[in-house]
């Protein structure tokens, strides 16, 4: 089974393109079940949800809907006496009404495949508990059958990305370490990814139709591999994402 969201859906550029003019702010969840049955939440990064917001989410969405949590930077950037049971507490509605999908713990590019980062993947396991986890890193210096097994071993998944083929990123590999296959489109602005003033400007990038027919075999790959493969589109300005995924869907059809 493959699943088809986008990274985010609360924003102010998706009224027109994405969302009506006269639509409320409330409702844009509820509106974005109807297209989508998942979606990964970037907010989560930023600041610990509140119980209400949570439990928002769970009752604003489809029975079968399902949420990717993004671990709260102190937990992927920062590293520093990791409160990992503050942010499980957090996101618990999630979990009880079967919900949530994973945790997704993207770490910084200056995470380096040193030892005690390799050792820090353990803790994060521990951490989190039962809870199902992906990875995703940011230099290309992780991407090593080695990696791989470690994350096997931990039962951690791994992050597919689809980003700009610069030096020191990610390649655009399918790879599934665990039951959960994932796959993260950030667009390929290559000139903006290193240089920009505001964050969305990396993310700003139409894909073209032979760019996403290349991910059809790599998710049929991950598809034979997994239980389930979830599939966001990060690119999300002017709502560029929403696009990207039903041109996928279609291709896969």
């Amino acid at each position: 089974m493959i699943r088809f969201g986008t990274s985010g859906f609360s924003y102010d550029d998706w009224v027109g393109p994405v969302y009506p003019a006269d639509l409320p702010r409330r409702s844009w969840l509820e509106f974005y079940a109807q297209q989508f049955d998942t979606v990964e939440l970037n907010v989560t990064y930023y600041r610990l949800p509140a119980p209400k917001t949570v439990e928002g989410w769970v009752a604003h969405t489809p029975e079968h809907f399902l949420f990717a949590v993004k671990a709260h930077g102190s937990l992927t950037h920062e590293r520093q006496d990791p409160d990992f049971p503050g942010f499980v507490q957090a996101i618990e509605p999630l979990t009880q009404s079967g919900k949530l999908a994973c945790v997704l713990a993207q770490f910084p590019h200056a995470f380096h495949p040193t030892p005690a980062n390799r050792e820090y993947l353990g803790q994060l396991r521990s951490g989190f508990g039962e809870l199902p986890v992906v990875v995703e890193f940011r230099d290309r210096e992780w991407v090593s059958e080695a990696t791989f097994e470690l994350l096997r071993r931990q039962s951690l998944g791994y992050c597919c990305v689809d980003e700009p083929a610069l030096r020191g990123l990610m390649p655009p590999l399918a790879v599934a370490t665990s039951r959960l296959g994932y796959v993260r489109f950030h667009g390929r602005n290559a000139a903006r990814w290193w240089e920009h003033e505001q964050a969305y400007e990396r993310y700003d990038y139409t894909y073209q139709r032979q760019e996403l027919k290349e991910w059809i075999p790599r998710l049929h790959t991950l598809e034979e591999a997994s239980d389930l493969v979830l599939v966001y589109a990060n690119n999300h300005y002017r709502g560029q994402s929403v696009d990207a995924l039903r041109q996928l869907s279609l291709l896969l059809t």
